[in-house]
Formats: structure tokens, sequence, C-alpha cells
């Protein structure tokens, strides 16, 4: 009986000290679990004296009673205690602002890409993008720029070798390059398709150009080629002044300047009416009252002849635009750069 009283006095006083129902559980399983000190007890009931079995019994299966019960109210006074505190730690604080998960979107030159492309198919166009490792054949000599042609030292292309010829590269004898031009699709498609032929060609560009203000490695390029019977520079014009009131709206102007490419005849850069100042002139504008955007003219007769497109009985023109250079006039970007650095402070203004 006496350690049936030392057992109460020491178990009973910690269940009522128990912080949580974890240390609560842990004092259960050592009083009354299956090793547990009053298991014990009862196992060696069977040792004592007859006549004492009883008396010791009854009052260890009292003891069981009472520290479950003990154990219950301790359990449910500190099960309430903990789910107050969770619920105080979860509560919502109705003067706090608001907490909205962030949206993602388009990024500016995506969006007008895609902005650009749905002006020209509401005109009849279908779109061919190209691949962006290219021969030499499809991105130069099939466009009229032999290997000797000035104009290939202008966009010191990347040319695409493995180890072994990388001596080839620096000697320019490469045969594979990174396109300097989305132009090679219009040749693909010329070779397979008979006029007509009204396609555009969107896609990543590659140029070995010093990242600067106006100038980028890579970018994006959108050019335009049509290839009909009777198509004339009236064409072309009417076509272009209808791309830039879509994209920079009805109010501005369009002018056509004398320029040189190697795969148009006669070819043309297009300037659109400044936005600030309105053809005024401001420093934006440099004091000209006009922004360049893009170069364009009619297909030059000897690339029709590499596709073998009578040049007599068929005549077309061509357009090539930067994606980044539009975004930079029409939101007045003054650094293309800022375009690709990932800034999501400048990128959520659009």
């Amino acid at each position: 009986m006496k350690t049936i009283d030392e057992l109460a006095e020491a178990v009973l006083p910690r269940i009522a000290a128990a912080k949580d129902t974890a240390e609560l559980e842990h004092l259960r399983v050592e009083v009354l679990g299956k090793k547990g000190s009053l298991t014990a007890l009862l196992r060696g009931l069977g040792q004592l004296a007859e006549e004492k079995r009883a008396e010791f019994g009854q009052a260890a299966n009292s003891l069981r009673d009472q520290i479950e019960e003990r154990l219950a109210e301790r359990r449910e006074h500190l099960a309430a205690a903990e789910l107050e505190k969770r619920i105080s730690a979860g509560a919502l604080d109705v003067t706090l602002p608001g907490r909205t998960n962030t949206v993602g979107s388009q990024h500016l030159i995506s969006r007008l890409t895609e902005e650009i492309v749905n002006i020209f198919r509401g005109l009849g166009y279908s779109v061919e993008a190209g691949q962006q490792v290219e021969t030499d054949y499809y991105n130069f000599t099939a466009l009229n720029t032999p290997p000797d042609h000035p104009s290939r030292g202008l966009q010191d292309t990347f040319y695409v070798v493995d180890r072994s010829g990388a001596q080839a590269a620096i000697s320019g004898e490469s045969d594979v390059v990174l396109r300097t031009q989305t132009s090679g699709a219009q040749i693909h498609v010329m070779e397979k398709q008979r006029p007509p032929i009204y396609i555009l060609s969107p896609g990543r560009v590659y140029r070995r150009d010093v990242a600067d203000p106006s100038h980028l490695p890579q970018f994006t390029q959108v050019e335009g080629l049509v290839v009909d019977k009777g198509i004339s520079f009236a064409d072309l014009k009417g076509t272009l002044d209808y791309f830039c009131k879509q994209v920079f709206g009805a109010e501005r102007l369009t002018r056509f300047r004398p320029h040189f490419f190697p795969f148009t005849e006669p070819s043309a850069e297009v300037d659109v009416s400044c936005g600030i100042c309105h053809g005024q002139g401001c420093r934006f504008c440099k004091g000209t009252g006009w922004l360049e955007i893009l170069g364009c003219g009619m297909v030059d007769p000897n690339v029709l002849g590499f596709v073998d497109i009578d040049p007599e009985e068929y005549s077309g023109f061509a357009f090539g635009m930067g994606v980044e250079r539009i975004a930079a006039l029409k939101y007045n970007v003054s650094d293309l750069r800022m375009l690709l650095e990932g800034d999501m402070r400048f990128l959520r203004q659009f």
C-alpha cells in the first residue's frame, strides 16, 4: 500500500504541472503504458500474500481511475489552450493591407511581336519563323550578298563551327552562321512555293554588336515579303503606312528616304513622325521631327533569280524591322538594354 501511495504522490502533481499535451502523453505512457510504473505494480500482484491481493488490487485500480480522470481533465484544458494559441497566431488583422499574388504577363517584346504579327495577319499574310542557324547561302548569297560584298562586314557574323573548324571561322570560310536577319526564311519559302507569296518572318537574329543604348547583339526582327503579279512601290508604301498608323496611332505620318540594301532595288528607310513633338523637332528626334523605324524596298530581280521566279512576270517588296526599336520608339525607352535586364520595376510599366 505504501508503494501505491508513493506513486500517487509522485504522479498526480506531475499531471497538474504538465505544460502541454505532448508532455502529458509522455507521462501517461510512463505510468499506464505496457512498461509503465503502475502496470508493473499490477503485474507483481501475484507475489503478494493471498489475503493482501484484493486490497492491493482495489487500491491500484482506484489509482488508475484517478490518474485517467486527472489526465483527461488536464488534456482537455491544455488542448483548449493550444487551440486558442493557434487561432491567435493565425488571426486575420483586417486593418492590414491585403496580400495579393503577383500575376505574370508577357514580356513587352513578346507582346509587341504578337501585335505586329496580328496586324499583318489581318492583311492576309502567313507566318514563317524559319531557323536560327542558317547556311551562308541562305543568309547572304541568295539575298544578293556574295562573299566579297562589303555589307557582310557590317554585320560581323557569328559563324558556327566545331573545334577543328575554328580556323575556318577566322578566315570566313565556315558555311554555317547564326542568322543575322530572318530573310533566309523568305528564300526557303520561295524555293518551295510559287507566287502569290505574302509572308511574315519573326524571330531572333544575332550580330556581333557591342550592347549600347541603340544596339544589341541579339534582338527580335520581323521581316515581310510579298511576291505577286503587278506589285509596285505604291503597294509597299500603302502597306507600311497602314502598319505605322496601327502601331503608333492614326495621327502619325510616314516618309520614305532613299537607301541601299543588297536584296532590294530601289530601297528606302521608313520614318514615322515623332510622337513627342508631333513633327516640330525635339531632343528625342534630334530636332528632325522624324524617327527611323525600318528598312524596305522592291525585291531585287537577282534574288528572284536565285529561286527561279521570273522577274519579268512577278515583282515584290520586302521590309524588316527590329521589335526592340519599335518598342523603344512607341514607349519612349531611351536605352534598348533596359528591355533585356529583367528589372521588374521597369517592365511592370508596360
